[in-house]
């Protein structure tokens, strides 16, 4: 059976948290099955009703559809984001914070959908999204999307707050972070939601902000230690189904991303045990 992840993580760290419902269609084959059958959408960026059910499943066969309302379901619900965050609760402690990462994505939006519009440098429509990430790489939160007309410093403010909202449910203090971010994110409103969070804010000078010399602080060589957020990029490119957003509904996206970030991070826990 194509396997993401193992059955064994699969159910201590998705299907043990995923909350009971008294209504709706009724389980009738393994929260794990239907799991997988989900990560392997998520990593073939296979259609939906092309799902090999016949192959994913081992006693009882269900239909592509069934897969789909369940993940659905969960996705409306805010499952996915809560399971994320609990992960990070019970992780945290493998977390490398001596610095984060700040970068922003656009990804094409083939089918069009919620918060989509066309991005100049792209020459096709997108969806716009930031990420934060540790030093190790690691995903720890992502913002709302937003169409991909509005560049990354968009009602920046709010979009931080989403982000930093996403450590502080995990019990992980923001106080005293160093934060590297590009030229793209040098801004003052950027800064003072630093500030107010007592953030190292870490951002390299944007030239066009000012020719003057300037006294905010800036660390050259933990600057050049922000490639590991563009190897994160590359690791999430890896699921096809991220590559290309295809779900028309922001909660299904944001769905998937999170399920990425627990399949990244198993992964890499995993690593460091052998």
């Amino acid at each position: 059976m194509y396997s993401v992840l193992d059955k064994d993580t699969i159910e201590l760290e998705i299907v043990a948290y995923i909350p009971k419902s008294r209504r709706g269609f009724a389980v009738t084959v393994p929260l794990s099955e239907i799991i997988n059958a989900i990560l392997y959408k998520l990593k073939t960026g296979v259609q939906w009703f092309q799902l090999p059910v016949k192959a994913l499943f081992k006693d009882k066969v269900i239909c592509w559809q069934s897969v789909y309302y369940h993940y659905r379901k969960w996705s409306r619900c805010g499952f996915w984001k809560a399971c994320w965050i609990k992960f990070l609760k019970r992780h945290r402690s493998k977390l490398d914070l001596s610095s984060v990462d700040l970068d922003g994505s656009h990804t094409p939006a083939i089918r069009g959908g919620e918060q989509v519009d066309y991005q100049g440098r792209k020459k096709r429509k997108t969806t716009n999204a930031l990420y934060l990430t540790d030093r190790q790489g690691l995903p720890l939160a992502m913002s709302e999307p937003i169409a991909g007309n509005h560049n990354d410093l968009y009602n920046i403010e709010v979009q931080f707050e989403e982000i930093t909202a996403t450590l502080e449910e995990a019990n992980i203090s923001v106080d005293g972070l160093f934060l590297n971010a590009d030229a793209g994110f040098d801004s003052k409103d950027l800064r003072k939601a630093c500030s107010q969070k007592n953030i190292h804010a870490n951002i390299c000078f944007n030239k066009r902000n000012s020719n003057h010399e300037r006294d905010e602080y800036f660390d050259k060589e933990l600057y050049r230690q922000r490639y590991a957020i563009e190897r994160t990029n590359a690791w999430l490119d890896g699921f096809r189904s991220l590559l290309n957003r295809y779900d028309t509904t922001t909660e299904s996206w944001k769905g998937l991303n999170y399920i990425a970030f627990i399949v990244v991070a198993s992964r890499k826990f995993k690593k460091k045990k052998v």
